[in-house]
């Protein structure tokens, strides 16, 4: 229901097709550079596995990294053997400004957050064009004040935040915008814009900067790269790189400024007091710099790490442009490589930018609809990271070698088949640089709206041996590959099949086929490990729900026992739904297909029969009295108890609603006489089952959790405003908790499940208050998804009230329509030209050079949307974009399809419109 994308209509399109067709490199180069290398599981060799601790920010400038860079703003090739990004000083700050600062784990209520601003304001698939800016302070940047202020704050409090700190008033800042256009795969034009926002003259030092990745650590024969001080043109300074596999390259620096070379190499004197192999070492740079140490730069213009050293002065409100431009072209005579035709193309990829987002955006859509979707797509785009983990490697390392038998217990042992490097969509490159598994399904979604290719590659990623575990397990994420994460792989490889289906006229079959069959696994791997007695009802542990249960659910129960999860079952009743929908697809072109979509019918019948049977003692998920579904207690005695609390487990359920349609059954005669031969022999099960078997519109067949009766008393629940539909979504634990907390006692502790909209206020994951009442978009979209799937089979005869108790009845497609606007309503101007995101800050909401600029937040208060949590975990939240252009393209009509259509508007006693524009089929 799309515009096509992958079509030569667009410049951007054109290279798309070029790398499908051609295998030309457009994606060689891209901001594939991590925000935050320090910090993370593979650098960490410590003993205790405090990541954070063992190797600091403070540490970063003098410590070379084993697995990976990190910088501002930055690029790298694919393999990240070069690296750039900028660095900055303001004459006052103790330290180079080389990369972005923030909270560690145990620096405050929900540490583990950056605390700067930047944003990523546009990107294409190809990074053919992208711009970033950067605020940086003009007065000494509060390092000390940020973590000693938040380590005072308690969970009651608000987190310190930079803007908190005033170090913004009186606009005393630097606005640094970076563009980046390339003339060819090769040839990368580097814009940076500096604006002084300040009243008063200003002074900056801008240090472009280019280094390599130090790979020598690893093999000691490994041939090391260089760069040299080269001449060039007249006005400018050359930087050469040389390296092996990656070949030659040239950074040209208009205006000729110093160059600075020094060695990507561990100051071992200034952190453990050994000397250095060399005078020249990582913090070269910034010694130079910060320190006037002279002798801390090679005279002799050569090093693994260079910087292009401009020195600016700027008046009140001044702005300074600064151009390089990084290619294969090697110095010759007096051509500048800037001039007109670097004006020239910087400009026409800013307009192929524009058109191809022009192309993607409905035309309903408003411009700040536009820009929220664009920003939000530029942001998923630039958080793309190159990703380098060997895990045997690491595992040798610290003392845990599988092959000679030496396994010790530490983390993520039992995972010594993996070895990732790639380019992965990370949740975000500060706070998470490492990819999530199930964050990144939900990422695929939003960005096969601009390049479905790499959508299904990154899906594909997590399937690969290299990644998969070979009993059939996905890698959660490099804190702990062997946690869980809900199985929605199979959902996202669905989804982006049948949207590019959409967009180009047919499906990649083998894509597909190549997921199901990876997936199988996994989906045996569940069976076999998360189902304890063999009864079709799934454990899985937190399961993403971070802190909104009575109890830690991937830590042992104080009660002993154990949890049948409402959520993770529903989990698994969607994945057997999606195995069914895709055996389905493929059975088109493979009869054989046919027996594995009765399996999955067969699968899908046994767990949804046992999650809404009643037991004895009234122990089933479902519980009558409360019309919703709940985790059951299970304690060693054999006996169970429901914990009562109403949260999105037990709206998952609903998001286990998949609808096939007419046309798709009539093709599989054989799994037709299966399906009916199994529910006459198993009634019993099968009639817990909502219209199982019943035609709905159109001749669709439903496959749900949920009766008719039952689904209307969930969705009386959840879009009840007093518990779940709040003003900006649906909320992840019931508002009526606020002045009703359930509590559970144990041995006279007392467990207790309050409402709090925003942070929560306790410790129980990792000493964080995570959240407890918020707004998670991931989950309001599986909701919506399930609306729409409903109302594809219920048609417009089934109405509930929206709000609960308002009289305003709505079909459920108009229920999704108005989940949607609320969702989008988090990031647009109301009538008072706020943001709901901002919150309070009132810069953020009122002032020009702020107040368009958005962050895209891990989650959102419940009760007035403001952004909570990550700012930059533009992952999921930018599914935003995809609701933007869903509800821009698609009508009522649409999700009916056109038998259906008519139908309905027969019924209406009205001739069905036409279906025109890109919306049609």
């Amino acid at each position: 229901m799309t515009p096509a994308t992958i079509v030569p209509g667009t410049s951007e399109g054109q290279r798309l097709l070029e790398i499908r067709d051609g295998g030309i490199p457009w994606r060689r180069w891209g901001p594939y550079l991590s925000e935050r290398q320090w910090g993370t599981v593979r650098e960490d060799y410590g003993e205790d596995g405090n990541s954070w601790a063992y190797f600091t920010h403070d540490q970063a400038r003098s410590r070379a990294y084993r697995w990976g860079e990190d910088g501002i703003a930055g690029i790298s090739d694919d393999a990240q053997c070069l690296c750039f990004a900028l660095a900055f000083w303001n004459g006052v700050d103790p330290i180079l400004k080389e990369r972005l600062f923030g909270l560690t784990n145990g620096e405050g209520n929900h540490g583990e957050d950056v605390k700067e601003y930047y944003y990523y304001l546009d990107n294409i698939p190809t990074h053919s064009y992208m711009k970033y800016l950067y605020k940086y302070p003009q007065a000494a940047f509060p390092y000390n004040d940020l973590v000693e202020t938040n380590r005072q704050r308690n969970r009651y409090d608000l987190e310190y935040e930079l803007i908190d700190t005033g170090i913004f008033d009186g606009d005393r800042y630097f606005d640094v915008f970076v563009e980046y256009a390339k003339a060819s795969p090769e040839d990368i034009l580097v814009q940076i814009t500096v604006h002084n926002r300040g009243p008063g003259e200003a002074s900056l030092h801008l240090l472009p900067t280019l280094w390599f990745r130090n790979t020598w650590w690893q093999d000691g024969g490994a041939e090391k790269p260089s760069l040299k001080k080269t001449e060039g043109p007249s006005g400018t300074s050359v930087i050469a790189a040389g390296h092996p596999d990656l070949g030659q390259r040239y950074l040209y620096c208009e205006g000729a400024p110093e160059l600075l070379f020094t060695e990507n190499e561990t100051n071992t004197e200034r952190l453990f007091g050994i000397p250095s192999a060399s005078p020249f070492v990582k913090d070269g740079i910034n010694n130079y710099i910060v320190e006037g140490r002279t002798d801390a730069v090679n005279p002799d213009g050569f090093g693994t790490k260079s910087s292009a050293h401009y020195r600016l002065t700027l008046g009140p409100g001044e702005v300074q442009r600064i151009r390089l431009r990084l290619n294969q072209t090697p110095p010759f005579g007096e051509e500048a490589p800037f001039g007109k035709p670097f004006e020239n193309v910087l400009s026409q990829r800013k307009q192929e930018a524009d058109a191809f987002y022009d192309n993607i955006t409905p035309p309903s859509v408003g411009p700040d609809a536009a820009n929220v979707m664009r920003q939000a797509l530029a942001g998923m785009l630039w958080t793309k990271q190159y990703y380098l983990y060997e895990v045997d490697r690491w595992l040798r390392e610290h003392g845990s070698d599988a092959a000679a038998g030496q396994q010790i217990s530490i983390r993520n042992n039992s995972w010594f088949h993996m070895v990732n490097a790639d380019i992965i969509s990370m949740p975000d490159k500060w706070e998470y640089p490492w990819y999530a598994a199930w964050d990144l399904a939900f990422h695929t979604v939003a960005l096969a709206m601009v390049d479905p290719d790499f959508a299904k590659n990154q899906l594909d990623l997590m399937l690969r041996e290299r990644y998969l575990h070979p009993n059939g397990q996905i890698p959660a994420y490099e804190w702990n590959f062997s946690d869980v994460n809900p199985p929605v792989h199979a959902w996202a490889a669905l989804f982006i099949y049948r949207t590019e289906k959409e967009l180009l006229g047919t499906g990649d079959a083998r894509f597909l086929e190549r997921m199901f069959q990876k997936l199988l696994m996994n989906f045996t791997w569940w069976v076999n490990r998360k189902d304890r007695t063999g009864q079709n009802v799934f454990e899985g542990g937190f399961l993403g729900l971070d802190n909104i249960g009575v109890f830690d659910r991937s830590a042992p129960l104080p009660t002993g026992g154990y949890l049948e999860q409402a959520d993770g079952t529903a989990w698994m009743a969607l994945f057997a739904q999606t195995m069914l929908d895709i055996a389905a697809e493929l059975a088109v072109h493979d009869p054989v297909y046919e027996e594995m979509a009765t399996k999955f019918y067969e699968h899908f019948v046994w767990i949804a029969s046992a999650m809404n049977s009643m037991g004895e003692n009234q122990e089933g998920m479902w519980d009558e009295e409360d019309g919703f579904y709940y985790d059951l207690l299970r304690l060693p005695d054999g006996s169970a108890t429901r914990l009562k609390v109403r949260s999105l487990v037990g709206l998952l359920p609903l998001a286990a609603s998949t609808v096939f349609t007419r046309e798709m059954i009539e093709q599989m005669p054989d799994f037709v006489e299966r399906a009916r031969w199994f529910n006459r022999y198993h009634t019993r099960m099968a009639s817990t089952i909502s219209n199982i078997g019943r035609p709905g519109v159109g001749g669709r067949l439903h496959l749900s959790l949920l009766t008719e009766e039952r689904l209307r008393r969930v969705l009386s629940r959840m879009l009840d405003e007093n518990e779940f539909l709040s003003d900006y979504g649906i909320r992840s634990l019931s508002r009526a908790h606020l002045h009703d907390p359930y509590i559970f006692y144990q041995d006279g502790q007392e467990h207790r499940v309050q409402y709090l909209p925003a942070d929560s206020d306790t410790g129980m994951f990792g000493g964080n208050s995570n959240w407890r009442g918020p707004i998670w978009f991931p989950m309001n979209v599986m909701l919506i998804r399930a609306l729409l799937n409903l109302y594809a089979y219920y048609g417009n005869d089934f109405t509930v009230e929206c709000p609960t108790r308002s009289g305003n009845r709505m079909n459920l497609y108009q229920v999704s329509e108005e989940i949607a606007r609320r969702l989008t309503r988090v990031f647009l101007r109301d009538e008072s030209g706020r943001r709901p995101v901002f919150g309070y800050a009132r810069k953020f909401q009122d002032d020009p050079n702020w107040r368009d600029y958005l962050l895209f937040y891990e989650y959102f208060h419940g009760d007035n949307g403001a952004g909570i949590g990550a700012s930059h975990q533009t992952g999921w939240t930018g599914l935003v974009a995809r609701i933007i252009q869903l509800f821009g393209y698609m009508s009522p009509e649409q999700v009916l399809g056109e038998e259906a259509r008519k139908l309905v508007y027969r019924k209406e006693g009205s001739p069905p419109p036409p279906v025109q524009g890109p919306a049609a089929r």
